[in-house]
């Protein structure tokens, strides 16, 4: 009775164990606490970068002026092949935004591996336009 006891004692421990590793591999990042302020500070600073991780086709339907192109589905294979670090190196913070800021954390996620200072946006593309961030001209 001692021995089934604590196989299933060790068992539920397991299971608590995969449960919050789980969880907080869903949750491992957060969107920023910097204000839209702080982030436009930054970017004139010239300290951070602003990075859409939307897809090309909503890019080229509108995107902000100050903003650089890095879709979530490439960033994979762009950091696995080096080549971002020429476009964005590692010091530089980058603020990540997408339409809704649900995106931006999945590319915060990866960035982060690579060593990378990313701060996702909750504010989308839509909420930037009205926080005064410039679209840009065709």
């Amino acid at each position: 009775m001692k021995n089934t006891l604590a196989a299933g004692f060790g068992t539920l421990l397991a299971m608590s164990a995969w449960f919050v590793a789980g969880i907080s591999a869903i949750t491992a990042s957060e969107h920023t606490k910097d204000s839209l302020d702080t982030v436009k500070k930054n970017m004139a600073a010239k300290k951070a970068v602003l990075v859409d991780v939307r897809e090309k086709g909503e890019w080229d339907d509108g995107h902000l002026r100050d903003a650089t192109l890095l879709p979530l589905s490439e960033i994979p294979e762009i950091v696995t092949g080096k080549t971002l670090e020429k476009q964005f190196p590692k010091g530089t913070v980058l603020y990540l935004h997408c339409a809704s800021g649900r995106r931006c954390l999945q590319a915060a996620d990866i960035l982060m591996k690579s060593g990378y200072d990313v701060r996702p946006l909750r504010e989308g593309y839509d909420a930037l336009l009205k926080n005064g961030f410039p679209k840009a001209e065709k």
